[in-house]
Formats: C-alpha cells, structure tokens, sequence
C-alpha cells in the first residue's frame, strides 16, 4: 500500500509540474528588421527555438522605411496580442497590429507618436506595459528633440540624445498626448518596464557614449508613469548592451540583452536585483537574433504557432 501511495504522490507530482509549465515567447527581428517580425519560444526561459523556421511572421508594411525592429508584444485584456515596434530610423512616429493568435494580423497601422515635435529626430523602441489599476496601457519609446536637455549633449553617436516619452490608451485607437516619462539626467534608450508586487520596475539603456556607459540600469516607482528614481548602477559587465528584456522565474529575474558588439545575446540572473550573475554561457538563442521582447503564452496558443509552416 505504502509503495502504492508514493507513485502516487508521483505521478500526481508530475501531472502537476506538467500543467504549471511555462511557455515564453520570443519576439525579435533579423538584419535590419526589413523582413518583420520573427518568434522562437522556450519551455525553461534559457533554449530558444526559432518558429517557421525562422522565416517572417509579418512582413512591415507603414512608414517609408518600412521596418519592422524591436518589436514588443503583450496579451490585452481583450484577449488579442498588441505588437509596436520601430518602423525607421528617423520616422516620427511607430507601428502598431493586433492578432488573436499571432499568426493573422490586422491591417498595420503608423502611430504619429512624436509628429507635433517639430525637432524630433526619431522614435525608437516602443514597448507596451499594462496597468491594472487604471486599466489602461502605456506606449514609452526613446526620442532625441533638437536642442532638448542641453546639459547632456555631444556630439558622438551622430548628437543624439533621447529621453523616454510616453502616451497611454484604453483601445488603441485613441491615445493621450505625448509626455516626457522619464529623464534620469543621461541620454536613455531601450526602457522596458515590469511590474514586481506593488511597484514597477524599468530597466533601461544608459546610452551616454563620452565617458562610455552603454550599459543596462534599473529603475523604480510606485506608478507606471512615475515619477521613477534615480537610475542604479550598471548591472551588465564590461560590454556594450541594449535591449533589455525580462523575464521572472520563480524568485529569480533573468534579463535578456543584445552584446551588439559582439554580435550576440547575453543575459544576467538575480534573485533580489542587486547582484547579477552572468548566464550567457547557459542560453540558447536563434543566430541572427536582435532585440525583441519576451511573453508568456499558453500551451494552446504554442500548438498553433508550431503548426505554421
């Protein structure tokens, strides 16, 4: 009976961990993002398998560039995925579609996020978080605005200069006015931001080229739209890094970043967001990879996406 009881007690263990296993999506893009959007998945977080084969999932059709990089995607509360993403260089504005599965988009649309900013010089970036409380979802992206925060302008990196912007919507189809989200005193790129219990969490890029930062910081407020603190030190190592995206399993926060330098990705592991260690070594992504961002979906939702050719 005893022996009886305990593969039991077994199985029923492994039923359970079967049911609560996670699967994380990938988006990403390749090259220059002229292709559009791309997706792997991982069932641990750490080994990515790049999906159709690593071929296009959409391909970018608005602005005149036409790109489609650094897409971010999340799950609304309407149950459909919202993507944006940066649709050129030097546009003023991003791209937004929504899909119930992933696999069928809607028609693409250009938000003009920073048209009334005469001297805006971009727009790069945007990623979404929800706020529960207020129901509504937050669209931040880097900006540099000609002659804007003079006291941390160079002339390296072409003389930009960003600082992170935001507007905020209920139904994507109307949104606030552009504001200033925040301004940690040095020129920012490549925020993304998480909620961990009552606050939330921005990691960012410190882009300051003169002395060389290019490194990954950390953010905090008790509000999505802020005010945040001041920016940590860096918690990346002796490399250029961007495009921070983050994922928390269990009690450990593990975040994903570009060496674009090195021409590869990196990540960094921490259970209480103070001492970071290195993990590249124990990651797994497809090669070509650039910055994207990371989701959770369901097993359901995963089947489809593997079906697709």
């Amino acid at each position: 009976m005893k022996r009886i009881f305990i593969i039991s007690l077994l199985a029923l263990s492994i039923t359970f961990n079967s049911c609560v296993q996670k699967n994380y999506l990938f988006s990403y893009f390749n090259n220059n993002g002229q292709d559009g959007l791309h997706l792997a998945y991982s069932n641990d977080g750490f080994k990515w398998t790049a999906l159709k084969n690593d071929k296009s999932f959409l391909t970018p059709t608005v602005s005149k560039d036409k790109l489609m990089r650094d897409p971010c995607i999340i799950k609304g509360r309407d149950g459909l995925f919202h993507m944006v993403w940066t649709v050129s260089w030097k546009d003023k504005g991003i791209g937004y579609a929504s899909s119930k599965d992933l696999i069928t988009w809607s028609e693409q649309q250009f938000i003009p996020v920073m048209a009334k900013e005469e001297g805006a010089r971009n727009t790069w970036a945007p990623e979404i978080t929800y706020d529960n409380k207020t129901k509504t979802y937050l669209i931040y992206w880097a900006t540099t605005i000609i002659g804007r925060f003079p006291e941390t302008a160079s002339k390296a990196d072409d003389g930009y200069n960003h600082r992170i912007y935001y507007v905020t919507t209920k139904d994507f189809k109307t949104f606030s006015e552009t504001k200033l989200l925040y301004n940690p005193g040095f020129n920012i790129i490549d925020a993304t931001i998480v909620k961990d219990k009552n606050r939330f969490i921005m990691f960012l890029k410190d882009e300051t080229r003169e002395p060389d930062q290019k490194n990954l910081k950390i953010a905090y407020s008790d509000n999505l739209i802020g005010p945040y603190s001041k920016a940590s030190e860096k918690i990346t190592g002796n490399y250029w890094a961007e495009g921070p995206t983050v994922l928390k399993i269990k009690k450990d926060w593990l975040v994903y970043f570009d060496k674009y330098r090195e021409h590869k990705y990196g990540a960094i592991q921490s259970s209480d967001l103070v001492n970071w260690t290195d993990v590249s070594a124990q990651i797994s992504v497809p090669k070509g990879i650039r910055h994207g961002t990371i989701l959770p979906i369901k097993k359901r939702e995963l089947k489809k996406l593997l079906k697709v050719n």
